[in-house]
Order: C-alpha cells, then structure tokens, then sequence
C-alpha cells in the first residue's frame, strides 16, 4: 500500500516549515537567557533547542544540495547559514571583551548577543511565512 501525500507537502514546504519553529525555538532561547541573565539555564529544553538550532545549519547546507528549492526558498538555507557564521564571529569577539571563562557554567551570553539572536529570529520567522505563502501571494507570477 503506497501513501499519497498532498501536492503541497514537499520537502520544501518540510523545511521551510521546520525552519519557521527554528525561529521561535531561538526566540524562546533569548527569553529564557534574558530570565537567568544570560546564564545557561539548566532545563533540558534548553538543551534541547540549543542542540537543535546548531544542527539546523549543517541541516540548512544539506538542504541547500538535497532537495529542489524555488528561487525564493534559497534564501532560508542562505540566510540562516549567514546568521549562524556572522553569529560565532560576532560572539566570539563579544566574549572576548569579558574574558572566555574557564567553565561553561561561568559563561554569561551577552545580552548584544541575546539581540541579536532575537532579531533575526523574527525576520527568519517572517522569511519562511513569506517563502510558504509566496504560492498564493500575486509576486508568484
């Protein structure tokens, strides 16, 4: 017995879907730094999120070869990749300044850094809109 899947359930829509809950999972991160301030919290969600986010840019680079994206689409993997480059440069040189600490339990993310994850989570999460409902919008043809 073969299942049939619906002409909109892609690999891309998959993806760009996935990339969309990406977002508010580093969204909930920047809440949850903002709560201990900037201490890794000790919850297994955190963990989790944490864990999921990094993989999400060697996933983004995958993607970007494995499966056929429109033009438009492109721009998630492409952006994401860019955020996550510019974001172990950028925090690098932030904890530079402080001093990196002996221990993970010492280090304190800066709240430039909790910024600037926040920020483009909210236009990553308004990119993957964009890109999911570009069928529909009139810019389609």
């Amino acid at each position: 017995m073969q299942i049939s899947f619906p002409d909109w359930l892609t690999p891309q829509f998959v993806y760009i879907t996935l990339s969309a809950v990406v977002a508010v999972l580093i969204w909930i991160e920047g809440e949850m730094l903002k709560g201990t301030d900037g201490k890794l919290p000790q919850s297994k969600f955190f963990q989790i999120s944490s864990l999921l986010d990094t993989s999400w840019f060697f996933i983004s680079v995958v993607m970007l070869y494995v499966i056929d994206l429109t033009p438009l689409a492109v721009a998630v993997p492409a952006a994401y990749g860019i955020y996550t480059v510019f974001g172990w440069v950028y925090g690098t040189k932030l904890l530079k300044r402080k001093g990196i600490p002996d221990s993970p339990k010492d280090l304190v993310i800066p709240a430039k850094y909790i910024a600037y994850s926040q920020s483009f989570s909210l236009i990553f999460f308004a990119l993957c809109l964009l890109v999911l409902t570009s069928p529909w919008l009139p810019i389609a043809q």
